[in-house]
């Protein structure tokens, strides 16, 4: 098994691979005995992966499910068809097959092994029958694991094993029917689980990684934490989540707000891993670099995921990704690396040689003190001070948030939270309880739900009761501030808050109020805030972790013992910051202005919150509307107020009091909040609460504009109301979406609000009025339980006007099919988040066609690009599908494509669109030859970024390696165009298919070993300008002087339609801007010719047929390997970098041929040629341009080389 998984990549030196001598090393020997203080429990601690951690940088190893799919895994070695896919249970059906991988992982130099467990919870076990197993799976996983890393260990270099811990599946933090169908407590108990497996298996530490919710994160290290003491073994937490090129996981959270929840939790390590490579990473990564106390580790993919014809690609090879890594160590003071998806061997090794030389920097960062809402964290010491709490949604303290919280508007409690955000709040204080009800708990778990999916700001948990405590933080995704404790009944309520502020990463806000009562003077309130710290400190709670609020009280009573109490609130202040460094300090600023009139109020809040902050205050609650600048009060007003917080005089209490009762209020004061939608038309307000997720209200804005067309009758401008206002919003929502404007959190709202709407429409709306713009049968295909994007697929589409029939997770063919014809619908949406399932896609559609129906078929998921989408339109009886097959990236673009097949016209043009497109793709579209239009009639729009050229001219790239270039394989082409295997189906297929796949490793290897595949290129930069159909490409030498032009292709252009031409996609020559262009030569040598034709002289045909085949796909996978490596120098943006080879419908002459062997050096560095028809020599080769402009696309101007070939 291992030299096989070192023949795949053949990057081995000889010298590396042996036998390690271990014996005598114990594998207990890397542990010792010490008492934790986590839990009264003594437990064996085990933390000889960190002690090492301190000495030098550790390489985790690379991709478990890369190395898994490369070894072509049949049914038999998952234990039968029941289990297969379910990489986690190889542990039990193949443990030689993980056990091989594990230690091909070691030879390279991996310091750390994760085990198989990925996916090993109860809860995704489930799908495969083997819940009852989930121990057992961890448990051998981490026997794997430990059996090889101990094999490898040696004194000056042990080996670990980490206990890998992913996701359960679920969305937690969302409030979606279905993705969020678990509950806390459900989730500690699924990781509890799964830890105790792998603790009891061996493992040296446990990883939580590619995490997508942070609650679910917080879940995880709790069942993690309680594992710890049902095993009696404590081991290091290292906690890791992923993050989209935009630098946010999932539902949107930051790093900032991930390092805010994660630190305090208890772990021992954070970083991130998978989604993307190393280049996307670096901002979270300088981010931890400047403020995490904890190691920091990075394990990215190798490079973004790019899929080629439905086969999943990353670009990232092993040296550019090691060297990317080193850096991150060298600047960054990364302390653990290694490598997620895409990643091999060969990875590990080229970073464990660059490691070894570096001595990365330790950082120190300073402590941060933070709270973080689920998506961002805001440093609780403000620049300027202070850190604002809004107070309205009390319901002791606000009589309009209590009659919301009692008739349980939560829609009106959350416009009074983003009142007070509007208003400045960098967090909420939240209090639910009431006499009139008794369930709090309920209560507060609903509302912080609300308010974490809507609210961007963290939330002050302010109860009594610790129970109601609990459930809020079991509920909020961020780190709260509980409000508050104190030592009024002793200690016991604080030590219960304190436990549960570290369980769950949370700030306490404590009191100074103890035995004796409230704290009146400055020395006692230092007193007991000292005596606050020092419990919170028996808790594992930092000073930054505590908030000191030494309480103020109304100076409204004139009483002997209140006069002085704001000094006292002052000096208590000052004290406590100079006593207790790095504790907060906060106040509920109006309590000093309790019984006040409400003018008179602002101005004494304002005045004190001033004087307040001058003493050190670093967090207030208070309502930031009802607080004005200092600088901005009168000056009366200002001495009023400081004769009265200062007592300066007996006259200061009524002379506050005269003066504001005889004084007219302001017009300021006077105004509340001004209205978002005031000023806006009835249609105008609901397309914008629709953009701006605001439910209130929503019903009374259609009556409106009912009202307002009293004259038609209501069925129809309730179909108006649809079209023209609701579904035009939802599409705005849609784009501001997709530009990264909106998280998907904020899009599920907005599409609530839309749902309410619908809804209060269907009162007014006849069925044959059409309301329902079509039905779409909707599933996640066999074999995948992925449905994630799915669900939101049926979300968005369900409401904007279509009916959505979803048969969830893992269906069969023939149910989808079945129900589609059942249900009449309009079109089958399918969904598949990996390769392997993605193959269901193409027997569906096959299905579909043999059965003759047209329904068509929207593809999306991971796994798809709109490549795949094409191919599976040709169907095996060589016609293309009747319905069409349409890819669809987002849930969006689904409806986007829903949208047109629900028009007769639009959809024909769609169908007759993604035809053409999938003739490009096959080459073969008949049509008339246009004549060139000599001027420019599209409509394309000139590039705004032009990529730098760092060198101009050509390029030679010799001896690319072939494994290498062998990944960009379009394997499907290669088995079914070129080696004979169309029409095969069912086991004769998959016979076929385990035939070829031998057949192509053994011949890769044997083939680098002769030399018969050399993969070598030429490519290079050029100035270049358009004019009229002309591409004029100059010489570089004469930039900046009399430009010199060097050669001219004419490219032709569409008759009709867009009119597109190549040329239209460079800057025009009379722009003044001079553009750039690619071009590209790859051959993999003339050795392939040789071979082919001594393989035919000998009369081997056959194996002279499966060589031609290879060494042509093999050109293709050369072609696409430096066109990717040409992307990534340019600097270009995913959706730049079009390539177009000569002979293809938009490009056809191939006379061009010869102007682009005059400007690279093919037949001087590879020794190329061309034929008298310009054909390319040898004939596994290719040439093409690439073009950077992001609105390039491929279209057809006539017939192809391949059609004219043949007359047409």
């Amino acid at each position: 098994m291992i030299n096989s998984l070192y023949s795949i990549f053949s990057l081995w030196d000889a010298s590396i691979v042996g036998q390690k001598d271990c014996e005598g090393i114990p594998p207990g020997e890397v542990s010792f005995i010490k008492v934790t203080k986590m839990t009264d429990k003594k437990l064996t601690r085990k933390d000889a992966y960190l002690r090492e951690l301190d000495k030098r940088v550790l390489i985790f190893d690379g991709a478990m499910g890369t190395m898994l799919q490369l070894q072509k895994l049949t049914v038999a070695d998952f234990g039968g068809e029941q289990y297969h896919g379910c990489n986690d249970y190889l542990a039990l059906s193949s443990p030689q097959t993980v056990s091989g991988i594990h230690k091909v992982y070691l030879e390279a130099g991996a310091d750390v092994v994760e085990t198989d467990s990925f996916r090993a919870n109860r809860l995704t076990l489930t799908d495969y029958a083997l819940a009852d197993k989930t121990h057992e799976i961890n448990f051998a996983a981490a026997q794997l694991a430990r059996k090889a890393a101990d094999e490898y260990s040696t004194p000056e270099k042990p080996r670990f094993v980490a206990g890998s811990i992913g996701p359960s599946g679920k969305l937690i933090s969302t409030n979606d029917p279905e993705m969020s169908t678990i509950t806390y407590d459900e989730l500690v108990e699924l990781f509890r689980e799964q830890a105790r497996g792998l603790i009891e298996g061996g493992a040296d530490l446990l990883l939580i990684e590619t995490s997508n919710d942070i609650l679910e994160v917080k879940a995880t290290i709790h069942g993690i934490q309680l594992a710890f003491e049902d095993t009696g073994i404590w081991l290091p937490i290292q906690a890791q989540v992923t993050l989209d090129i935009n630098g946010k996981m999932l539902l949107g959270t930051d790093i900032t707000a991930v390092l805010s929840i994660l630190e305090g939790m208890g772990v021992n390590v954070v970083g991130l891993n998978c989604s993307t490579g190393p280049e996307h990473m670096r901002g979270a990564i300088s981010y931890l670099s400047e403020h995490s106390q904890l190691p920091i580790s990075c394990i990215p993919n190798a490079g973004l995921p790019m899929n080629v014809d439905g086969e999943a690609v990353y670009p990232m090879q092993a040296e550019e990704f090691s060297t990317a890594l080193s850096e991150y160590v060298g600047r960054y003071g990364i302390r653990v690396v290694g490598g997620c998806c895409g990643t091999t061997p060969a990875h590990i090794l080229a970073l464990s040689q660059k490691i070894a030389a570096l001595s990365p920097t330790k950082n120190e960062p300073g402590a941060f003190a933070s709270l973080a809402s689920s998506v961002q964290a805001v440093a609780l010491e403000q620049q300027p001070a202070p850190f604002v709490i809004g107070e309205r949604l009390n319901a002791q303290g606000s009589r309009a948030f209590k009659r919301l919280l009692l008739t349980e508007d939560h829609d009106g409690m959350l416009q009074i939270a983003r009142d007070q955000v509007d208003f400045g709040a960098h967090a909420l204080d939240v209090s639910v309880a009431v006499t009139e009800r008794s369930d709090e708990a309920d209560m507060m778990r609903r509302l912080v739900k609300r308010l974490t999916l809507e609210v961007p700001v963290p939330l002050v948990i302010d109860t009594t009761e610790p129970d109601v405590v609990e459930v809020a933080l079991e509920t909020a995704p961020g780190r709260c501030l509980i409000n508050s404790t104190n030592f009024e009944a002793g200690d016991a309520k604080p030590r219960r808050i304190f436990a549960l502020a570290k369980q769950h990463s949370a700030a306490v806000m404590a009191l100074t109020i103890d035995e004796e009562g409230m704290a009146k003077t400055a020395e006692r309130k230092l007193q007991i805030a000292r005596r606050l710290v020092e419990l919170a400190a028996e808790y594992d709670l930092r000073p930054e972790d505590i908030v000191i609020d030494d309480l103020t009280f109304t100076l409204a009573t004139g009483e002997e013992i209140y006069r002085d109490s704001a000094i006292q609130t002052l000096e208590g202040i000052r004290l406590i910051k100079k006593e207790l460094p790095g504790v907060h300090t906060s106040l509920g600023v109006s309590n000093v202005s309790f019984g006040f009139s409400p003018a008179s109020r602002k101005v004494l809040n304002s005045v004190f919150l001033y004087h307040a902050v001058q003493a050190g205050l670093d967090m207030a609650i208070v309502n930031p509307a009802q607080v004005k600048p200092y600088a901005e009060i009168p000056a009366n007003e200002r001495e009023l107020a400081e004769n009265l917080i200062f007592n300066r005089s007996d006259a200061a209490l009524p002379d506050f009091i005269a003066y504001f009762d005889s004084v007219v209020t302001s017009e300021d004061d006077q105004a509340g909040k001004a209205d978002p939608f005031e000023g806006l038309t009835n249609s105008e307000r609901l397309f914008q609460k629709v953009l701006r997720r605001h439910k209130a209200g929503i019903e009374e804005d259609i009556d409106a504009i009912l009202a307002e067309n009293a004259d038609q009758a209501k069925g129809v401008v309730a179909v108006m109301i649809l079209n023209e206002v609701l579904l035009p919003a939802m599409k705005e929502v849609g784009d501001r979406f997709g530009a990264g404007d909106l998280i998907l959190p904020f899009v599920l709202q907005s599409a609530e609000v839309m749902k309410k709407a619908v809804t209060h429409l269907e009162n007014y709306l006849d069925k044959q009025e059409g309301l329902s713009k079509g039905k779409l049968v909707i599933a996640t295909v066999f074999g995948d339980v992925h449905d994630i994007g799915k669900n939101l697929v049926r979300t968005i589409l369900s409401n904007n006007g279509y009916e959505v029939v979803d048969l969830g997770k893992q269906v069969p063919m023939e149910t989808i099919i079945s129900a589609a014809v059942e249900q009449k619908a309009s079109a089958i949406g399918l969904s598949a988040l990996l390769v392997s399932t993605s193959k269901q896609m193409a027997l569906i559609i096959n299905e579909l066609q043999r059965r003759g129906l047209d329904i068509p078929v929207l593809i999306g998921g991971a796994a798809i690009n709109p490549a795949f989408g094409r191919r599976i339109l040709k169907t095996e009886s060589g016609e293309y599908y009747r319905g069409g097959v349409f890819y669809c990236k987002d849930a969006f673009e689904g409806l986007n494509v829903m949208d047109q097949l629900s028009d007769p016209v639009r959809k024909e043009a769609l169908l007759a669109t993604v035809k053409e497109k999938a003739d490009q793709e096959f080459g073969k579209k008949k049509v008339e030859r246009p004549v060139s239009i000599a001027e420019k009639t599209s409509n394309v729009k000139p590039a705004t970024f032009i990529p730098e050229v760092s060198k101009w001219g050509p390029r030679v790239v010799r001896n690319l390696p072939l494994q290498t270039v062998a990944t960009h394989l379009d394997i499907k082409s290669l088995y079914r165009m070129n080696w004979g295997g169309t029409g095969l189906k069912g086991e004769d297929w998959e016979k076929m298919q385990a035939e070829f796949d031998a057949r192509r490793l053994r011949m890769l290897v044997e083939g680098e070993k002769e030399g018969w595949y050399k993969p070598q290129a030429v490519y290079g930069y050029w100035p270049a300008a358009s004019e009229g159909n002309d591409l004029i490409v100059f010489d570089p030498a004469s930039l900046g002087k009399d430009l010199r032009e060097l050669t001219r292709f004419t490219f032709p252009r569409q008759p009709a339609g867009e009119q597109l031409c190549l040329a239209d996609y460079f800057m025009p020559l009379d722009s003044g801007v001079m553009d750039m262009v690619a071009l590209q030569v790859v051959t993999v040598g003339k050795q392939a010719t040789e071979r082919f034709e001594a393989l035919d002289a000998a009369g081997e045909y056959s194996e002279g047929f499966f060589f031609h085949g290879l060494a042509v796909q093999l050109a293709e996978a050369t072609a696409d390997y430096l066109h990717k490596q040409i992307r990534r120098e340019l600097k270009m943006s995913p959706e730049q970098g079009l390539r177009y080879s000569w002979g293809y419908p938009s490009i056809p002459e191939l006379q061009d041929h010869g102007k682009v062997f005059e400007l690279l050096p093919a037949e001087q560095e590879l020794g190329m040629s061309l034929t008298s028809a310009y054909q390319l020599v040898p004939e596994q080769s290719t040439a093409a341009i690439i073009l950077h402009h992001p609105d390039a696309q491929y279209f057809n101007v006539g017939t192809s080389l391949t059609d004219r070939a043949f007359g047409g």
